[in-house]
Formats: structure tokens, sequence, C-alpha cells
């Protein structure tokens, strides 16, 4: 065991070998073991922000070490976007020995990236879940599927390879049912339709948005089935029902039908602007 700082910077690196007497421990409870002056849930947001290793591999809190393995950690404060999504509340709507099904707010990505490494949903769920899946030899909770930042919606989480590859091949498929609410501008006339225009990809600057023009890059079919649910003086809310999951189909639809999704940072502006400029 090394109990000295391996670098004398801000953030030191500690090192330690496992003995057997801690092996099949959580990493996090390991190091609170050897490290007095930390708590295991200060541990664990230093590991889940990726300060923990084993054998040279990144850990997260739940992993377990045994004996022989080398532990390494590097004590910093975490950022404070990451604690927030740490400490993020989440609705378990659904949980089994197998999977989870939980409620993703409006505004929270998915999985990390750029600027919002902290405040995604897989790092809410390894807080929340990892205590629950340790105890089955569960690595990390798997998450099945995405929902674009602004959507709010049930997500599907799996807990073991079978079911993450039983439950992607069903998404694959189209063997899924999904179904959203939606307020969209103007009056949508028909009650019910089918919107079944390709779309592909587009570049704009910064962002790789996705289009129904003509000129769109990689088009592939997309469908969407809709019902109005109610109409107002200058808006129409939707229930939209994907036949097929493209990137941010429902938006890209609905902005093309010249009825683009209130609130819509990308595709407000253009649908307003240019429905039906793709064909059909």
């Amino acid at each position: 065991m090394n109990d000295v700082p391996l670098s004398a910077d801000e953030s030191p690196v500690y090192e330690f070998l496992v003995e057997h007497e801690l092996s099949g421990v959580r990493i996090d409870s390991f190091l609170a073991k050897h490290l007095r002056n930390y708590t295991t849930w200060k541990l664990a947001r230093m590991i889940g922000a990726g300060a923990g290793a084993i054998n040279d591999v990144p850990a997260s809190p739940a992993d377990r070490v045994f004996t022989g393995q080398c532990v390494r950690v590097r004590l910093f404060e975490p950022p404070d976007k990451l604690l927030d999504a740490l400490q993020t509340p989440l609705e378990i709507l659904y949980e089994d020995h197998w999977m989870a099904v939980v409620n993703k707010p409006a505004g929270m990505v998915v999985h990390p990236t750029g600027e919002l490494q902290g405040t995604s949903l897989a790092n809410a769920l390894q807080s929340h879940l990892d205590e629950r899946c340790a105890p089955r030899g569960i690595l990390r909770p798997g998450i099945v599927h995405r929902l674009d930042r602004q959507t709010s919606g049930a997500i599907v989480v799996a807990f073991t390879h079978n079911a993450h590859a039983a439950l992607s091949s069903a998404f694959e498929q189209s063997r899924v049912a999904k179904q959203y609410m939606a307020l969209v501008h103007g009056r949508v006339r028909q009650d019910q339709g089918t919107i079944d225009w390709p779309i592909g990809r587009t570049n704009t600057g910064r962002h790789v948005l996705m289009s129904c023009r003509a000129d769109a890059l990689d088009r592939k079919p997309a469908k969407t089935y809709y019902e109005v649910i109610e109409r107002y003086a200058d808006h129409t809310l939707v229930l939209a029902k994907p036949r097929t999951g493209r990137n941010h189909q429902i938006r890209v639809h609905f902005a093309h039908l010249g009825h683009p999704l209130l609130g819509d940072e990308f595709y407000e502006a253009h649908g307003r602007l240019r429905p039906f400029d793709g064909g059909f």
C-alpha cells in the first residue's frame, strides 16, 4: 500500500494494493477505509467524476475490488454541475431484477457531452441505481435508448448484458410502441394523419441538424402518426406516435409540416419559414 501522494500538485493521487480482508467490497468503501478524512459519499462523487481506477481501468463507484488489484484515486472537488447531477432526484417508474424505467426531466441530456459533462441522466443514474445494482454484480446500469435534451419521458435502463441486448433489439426493430405529447405552432387542420417524409442531415454552421429537404444528406425513411388532442387559438396539442426512430423525427416532421414544436430552439424558425420545402 502506498499512502503517500504520487503527485505534489493540487490534486494528490493515491494508490493502494487490495489485500484479502477487503476483497470484494466497493471501490468507494475500500478507499474510505484508507482515507479516513473522506466519506464514502464524497469518494463516490470523485470516482463518478473520473477520479478512480482499478488496474489503470476507469472505475465507477459501484465497481468491486479484489485481492491483488491496484486502486488509484485522484482527490479533488468534482465540478458543481456533476455534483448537482449526482444529487438530482429521479422518478423510478418501474424496476425489476433485469431493468428499470426512469422518468427523464426536460432539460437533461441522456449522456454527458461537451459542456454538459455533469448534468446528464447517465451521471444521475450512477448515483441512484449503483447501490441497487452492486449487490447483483452489475458494474453499471446501461441506458437502452435516448431522448432529446428538452424532451421529458420514460427511459429504459438495463441491468444485465442479456437484458440490454434484448431491449436494444426491440427498439431497433420497432417492437416498442412510443408516443409523445407535443404543443405545436398553429392549428393543425386534420384530426389525425401520417407524416411520411424521409429525414436526412444538413450542416448549418456549428450544428448538424436533421431535415426533410430533398438536398439533405443520407435521407432515410421516416414515418410519424399523429392525433389532434386539442386546438387552441394559435397552437395545437397533438399526440405523436413515431413508427421509425430517426434523430429529432417528431421535431423535424412537424416543422416541415409547418407546425414546429413550441420553443424548439433549432427547428422552430426553419419550419415556420419554409414548410413543405422538401417534397413529398
